[in-house]
């Protein structure tokens, strides 16, 4: 790009090529804000170990290797500055904005980055609703890890949002059933989508399944078991249990009645039942909140789709937990593109923009 306006000594990063000092050539541009994190209106969840800023340098590390990017450093000149846009190649919620500016940061700080949309709002095919200025290198080494992110938590969000609101007045949940390493990263796209975290994992709440109350040879006796445990260790937090049928759910009631216990919630698993038509059936789930009456918050579990979330938000759960969400993701289209026009006439032509 023709015009110096500026030098600077700089070191590249080191997975876009062996560190080397470089004289920056700037070239004019309209200038864009800095890159300000306190424009995250969805903070993610808060994880006592979880290093999100971890999660980033392997994801570039891992597309790094051990050379670096080859094609950069064969095609791009070191010194050439390039704005690039975001845009939307299908309709959806947008997620990954404050991840996607922790990668671009991560791989040069000298980049700026402005946005028009934030993480929530909902965005069209052909929207151009981001740009990223600064080093040519850094920005193309950078583009793949800022989409792969921000791709799978809209998706995430997208899918989350309409399930939210077909839910109401029930609440919807994910499930532990993320991606290996990206559980963050997904429960923090469900938040972005207006649905709400279960447990981040197996420490912040207790969640008695089918496999804990066999082994402790019945759900009264893995209350119990719970119970003291908790008060031996000093421990306050959420209990839930998960039960399949009615009566197990008038165990469960019976020895809240008769025991001090840290109960909180109880889980209605698979009483939501398919018909042949492809409808369900909600009467069994119905009852069961019957039997609970408020005592305890509930949650519906199993045959969980976007078909027939609404049915099961209309029995009275308090929440409504889906798998889906995180473990069956469609990635949202998205693309960060130099040549804006050369990338909607392409879209245009394939109906993708």
């Amino acid at each position: 790009m023709p015009g110096i306006l500026s030098v600077s000594s700089i070191v590249l990063p080191h997975w876009c090529t062996t560190s080397r000092r470089v004289v920056r050539m700037a070239a004019a541009h309209t200038p864009i804000a800095g890159v300000s994190f306190e424009a995250v209106t969805i903070k993610p969840p808060s994880h006592p170990t979880y290093d999100l800023k971890g999660i980033i340098k392997l994801a570039l590390a891992e597309d790094a290797g051990n050379r670096g990017d080859v094609t950069c450093m064969a095609t791009i000149p070191f010194d050439m500055e390039v704005e690039a846009h975001f845009l939307a190649k299908e309709d959806g919620i947008i997620a990954g904005i404050a991840l996607s500016e922790m990668v671009f940061q991560e791989v040069d700080p000298s980049l700026k980055v402005e946005w028009s949309r934030k993480d929530g709002d909902y965005v069209r095919k052909g929207l151009q609703f981001g740009k990223v200025y600064g080093r040519a290198h850094s920005i193309v080494v950078a583009e793949r890890i800022a989409l792969n992110f921000m791709q799978r938590m809209s998706g995430i969000a997208t899918l989350t949002k309409a399930m939210a609101d077909a839910a109401q007045p029930a609440y919807i949940l994910e499930t532990r059933k993320t991606a290996p390493g990206l559980r963050l990263v997904d429960k923090w796209a469900v938040l972005i989508g207006g649905g709400r975290n279960h447990r981040l994992g197996l420490f912040d709440m207790v969640l008695i399944k089918d496999n804990h109350i066999s082994i402790a040879g019945g759900i009264s006796n893995a209350l119990r078991s719970v119970d003291q445990y908790l008060e031996r260790e000093n421990l306050q937090m959420e209990v839930e249990v998960e039960t399949r049928t009615h009566e197990e759910v008038k165990e469960v009631l019976q020895y809240a009645s008769q025991t001090k216990t840290s109960l909180t919630r109880i889980m209605l698993d698979n009483m939501v039942v398919p018909l042949p038509n492809g409808d369900v059936d909600v009467s069994m789930l119905k009852e069961a909140v019957e039997l609970i009456n408020g005592k305890f918050e509930t949650e519906a579990s199993g045959n969980v789709t976007l078909e027939t979330v609404h049915k099961i938000g209309q029995s009275g759960v308090t929440y409504i937990s889906s798998g889906a969400l995180t473990h069956s993701v469609k990635a949202l289209d998205i693309s960060l593109k130099i040549d804006t026009e050369l990338a909607l006439e392409v879209g245009r032509r394939t109906k993708r923009a």
